[in-house]
């Protein structure tokens, strides 16, 4: 995804708040691996590690 492209859908996503030991981090990322979810129709455990958990 581009930077222009991510300019204009997160400001439209919610912040995400940290959860117990894990820190908040940028949406981008997490967003990113479920379009590469949908783009691919891949299983959750093929997810490359560059997108998070």
């Amino acid at each position: 995804m581009s930077d222009d492209e991510w300019a204009l859908i997160g400001p439209l996503l919610p912040a995400e708040c940290g959860r117990g030991c894990r820190p908040a981090g940028d949406n981008r990322p997490y967003f990113e691996g479920m379009m590469w979810m949908a783009r691919t129709g891949a299983q959750w455990r093929h997810l490359p590690d560059e997108y998070g958990k």
